[in-house]
């Protein structure tokens, strides 16, 4: 079984046509089909319906297509790894962050790395920690900022954690405070108005299960907005969200601290166990270690060569 050939088969179940995969991957289309057919024969099993106008995945092709596509991944990581230059004057990295990381801690720390390797390309995929989870696990990421903990059902990342950061109420300026006390309660939020963020949000779920231990289901005036999305509702007067506090610095809005330690999340930095991050990646990862102020030098993965 060659890369080659895995490439091949990838290209074509994307596409779903010979034709185009081939034009894709600037071959003849006789070389494709001729590496796919050697690729049936060496497992075994054909991977394509093949009909007329109509290409579709056998139950073979369907259990080999997400292998393909991790071992590819795999491939490509280690041929960048082998192909950077020395003092990273060159290269690429892939951050998975939540969307209120992007909006508070990424940018801080993307400024200092790229300054440091500005030869280093830095790509951010943005998402909620499943799937950004799922998309480290499968390798289409170098790290990922995510919120612990990952629950039984996580693949196998190594995982540490960069901080705990309270969460916080805000509201709009012009509207008057949620609570005459400074600090808010969980209980607080059952007869107030709130913003509530999309399905898939890490603070969707952590707000609404802290609703629910307390006794009550939250009342949403708008519901189903990014992050910016659900600040600039909060701004407009449509309600309260539960934010996190480096966020809610920036937001311009009014801030109320919750009551005691319950309203916490933990953020940590997580990569395959089974494929130690690239040099670039494990360089990102020394800074942001550096800027919360942990102890780099006691990072184990910065003696992985």
């Amino acid at each position: 079984m060659q890369l080659q050939q895995l490439r091949y088969f990838a290209t074509v179940a994307g596409l779903r046509h010979f034709t185009r995969a081939a034009e894709a991957l600037h071959v003849a289309q006789p070389s494709l089909s001729q590496q796919i057919r050697a690729l049936e024969r060496e497992l075994g099993a054909e991977l394509f319906h093949r009909a007329r106008g109509n290409i579709a995945l056998t139950d073979a092709g369907e259990a080999l297509l997400p292998l393909a596509r991790r071992i590819l991944a795999d491939a490509e990581t280690a041929h960048r790894e082998v192909q950077e230059v020395a003092q990273l004057r060159r290269g690429r990295v892939r951050l998975g962050a939540p969307p209120s990381l992007c909006a508070s801690l990424v940018p801080d720390v993307l400024r200092t790395y790229h300054a440091r390797y500005p030869g280093i390309d830095l790509l951010v995929d943005e998402g909620g920690s499943r799937d950004l989870v799922r998309i480290l696990a499968a390798g289409e990421l170098d790290l990922a900022l995510i919120i612990t903990p990952l629950g039984a059902a996580a693949p196998a990342l190594a995982t540490t954690e960069l901080l705990h950061e309270d969460l916080v109420v805000v509201t709009s300026p012009s509207d008057p405070p949620p609570v005459r006390r400074r600090r808010i309660r969980v209980e607080d939020l059952r007869d107030l108005p709130m913003v509530m963020f999309r399905r898939g949000y890490d603070l969707r779920e952590i707000t609404i299960s802290a609703c629910r231990e307390a006794g009550f289901e939250p009342s949403f005036t708008v519901e189903g907005g990014e992050m910016d999305a659900v600040l600039g509702f909060v701004r407009a007067g449509l309600g309260l969200a539960v934010v996190p506090g480096m966020v809610a610095s920036r937001s311009g809005l009014r801030v109320t601290p919750f009551e005691g330690d319950r309203m916490r999340r933990t953020v940590a930095v997580a990569h395959r166990k089974d494929a130690p991050p690239p040099r670039a990646a494990r360089e990102l990862r020394k800074v942001l270690l550096e800027h919360l102020g942990a102890d780099a030098a006691a990072d184990p993965l910065q003696g992985v060569s």
